[in-house]
């Protein structure tokens, strides 16, 4: 089990540093996004390159920080239905929902996504739009993204059941809206105090 928890540790690692780093697309997309405008408005010129520019940055911090999104248990759930059951049985809910849902789905989304990108790629497919960008690189992102997410789901199965056998401590102890709140109130009366 140590090597298969260290193999978990890689991925978050790796999935961590993206989804860090994707986190700065927003902002670039946000100055293209301005630029466009402000050029568009001020020298009535536009491209739809920066359009598709702006598309392609927000796709790319979309897909490539979902699983870092997962890592960090940020997905959404129905936390009404899932807190009422006991930590033991949320784990067991994770571990089936990653092997019968998650998990099926990414490998599904991966084996098609390879021909796909693959094809753009060779073709070197260019967008429709006149001045629009190739679009092999966005398709590519598709394939990168739930490559990374396939990773972390692994990551994830390995976490549930070294935790449910004790060979590890829970890294995302369960905390209801309610303590998720009060922990939060408690926090900002404290920076107030300061």
């Amino acid at each position: 089990m140590a090597g298969l928890i260290a193999l978990s540790r890689a991925i978050d690692r790796l999935n961590e540093i993206v989804g860090k780093w994707v986190a700065w697309l927003i902002l670039v997309s946000i100055l293209v996004s301005a630029g466009n405008a402000v050029i568009r408005k001020t020298f009535n010129i536009s491209s739809n390159a920066w359009l598709e520019l702006q598309w392609y940055l927000f796709g790319a911090a979309f897909l490539l920080a979902a699983a870092y999104t997962l890592k960090q248990n940020e997905h959404i759930r129905i936390d009404i239905v899932y807190g009422m059951f006991s930590r033991r049985v949320q784990h067991w809910i994770d571990l089936f929902g990653h092997v019968f849902f998650l998990m099926p789905f990414v490998l599904l989304m991966i084996y098609y996504f390879v021909p796909y990108v693959s094809l753009s790629f060779r073709s070197g497919e260019v967008s429709t739009n006149a001045g629009g960008l190739i679009l092999w690189p966005a398709k590519a992102l598709l394939l990168i993204g739930f490559t990374l997410l396939g990773l972390q789901g692994v990551s994830e199965i390995i976490k549930k059941i070294a935790v449910m056998r004790g060979d590890m401590e829970d890294p995302n102890p369960f905390v209801s809206a309610h303590e998720a709140a009060e922990l939060e109130g408690k926090a900002i009366a404290e920076e107030v105090r300061q």
